[in-house]
């Protein structure tokens, strides 16, 4: 493959992101699909409907990728969740600090780039913070502190810390088959588990969205590892996924973006400060909202209430942000795209993410009474 093949397959693999992340800004403003919503839909309501839209969107996205993998189509150990290296700690922690902060926030990263489309000013002002908050913690102050504390804390597992690549090391089975079989299983329990329920059928939109938003995650694998994968590289002769952030192949995830953009944005003029993968996604994301909530007739400017509103809104954003880069991911990040390979850290963080964001509506709870 020549030079000039290699930059025009680039172009396909950023125009392809664009894309897939446009339909999911699109799916999630119409079927308001939402983590931390389905969390405090659950302990205010009782009620599991978006959750299931969650835990389908996770099986759709997990038979994708174990799919693929079983058809040769991608490399699922060339990803950043499928590493041997189990640091749970760090999950833990960010995690936690992630979903504290994303109550605090009005919503995670994928959210809040969702609600910038559809007009909520309020949710700029925490792209900008956390996308700061993120980049502090890839490579600034607070990257010093994560490194050298809970970093530190981890272990190794033979091969993966994904459950059907550790089985296929351990069991001596082969991979593809391994993949299809765990993954198969999980993901068919997942869909199954929310397409059974009968007030989640009763909608549309909820089909849409479990469906919907799984599929676009599957998809991003398949142009991270099959369409922008290069056996060898004309310049360098090794293996290069182009376009990514990691070197890997990648999927959905908001935290580190936002700090890349806010770095694209700031050194445009560096030639060396080229579109990635992480930049393309975010703005397709606002996109695909901004588009259906104009389409829609449901865009509208909004802005901070009080003191207090914009000040939990920047507190949240730097807990979302720092916790987002420790943990390896968000609510997307880790409980979409990590939940697909079913990698230990990706569970891990997801516990922490649910744990931090019952300690956010409990302090929440206790700021109404003490007003």
């Amino acid at each position: 493959m020549e030079t000039a093949d290699i930059q025009s397959l680039y172009h396909q693999v950023l125009w392809a992101a664009l894309a897939v992340a446009f339909v999911f800004g699109a799916v999630a403003q119409r079927t308001h699909f939402c983590t931390m919503g389905a969390i405090s839909d659950i302990v205010n309501m009782g009620d599991w409907t978006r959750m299931r839209m969650w835990g389908m969107a996770v099986g759709v996205a997990m038979l994708g990728f174990y799919g693929m993998a079983w058809l040769g189509w991608i490399d699922p150990f060339q990803t950043i969740y499928t590493g041997p290296r189990v640091i749970w700690l760090s999950a833990l922690v960010g995690g936690a600090l992630f979903g504290f902060g994303m109550v605090l926030g009005s919503g995670c990263g994928s959210k809040t780039l969702v609600r910038i489309g559809g007009g909520n000013l309020k949710s700029l002002v925490v792209f900008v913070v956390m996308g700061l908050a993120a980049f502090a913690t890839l490579r600034g102050i607070t990257a010093v502190w994560r490194v050298q504390t809970v970093d530190r804390v981890a272990f190794e597992m033979e091969s993966s810390n994904a459950l059907p690549l550790w089985l296929s090391s351990v069991m001596g089975w082969s991979v593809p088959s391994s993949g299809l079989l765990v993954g198969g299983v999980v993901g068919v329990g997942l869909v199954l588990w929310a397409a059974l329920n009968r007030d989640f059928r009763a909608s549309a939109d909820n089909w849409l969205a479990g469906m919907g938003i799984g599929a676009t995650v599957a998809a991003l694998w398949w142009v991270t590892g099959h369409l922008g994968f290069v056996e060898e590289h004309p310049e360098t002769l090794e293996s290069v996924f182009l376009a990514s952030n990691t070197g890997r192949m990648e999927s959905l995830t908001f935290t580190a973006p936002m700090a890349y953009v806010i770095d694209w944005l700031i050194y445009f003029s560096d030639a060396s400060k080229v579109l990635t993968l992480g930049v393309v996604t975010v703005a397709g994301v606002v996109l695909g909202a901004f588009v259906y909530a104009v389409a829609s007739g449901t865009f509208r400017w909004e802005g901070f209430s009080s003191t207090q509103d914009t000040a939990l809104h920047i507190v949240g954003a730097i807990c979302m942000g720092v916790g987002g880069v420790t943990a390896m991911g968000c609510t997307v990040g880790q409980g979409l795209s990590g939940l697909s390979t079913l990698s230990l850290t990706s569970v891990i963080a997801v516990l922490g993410i649910v744990l931090g964001a019952l300690g956010g509506f409990r302090f929440q709870m206790w700021l109404i009474e003490r007003e």
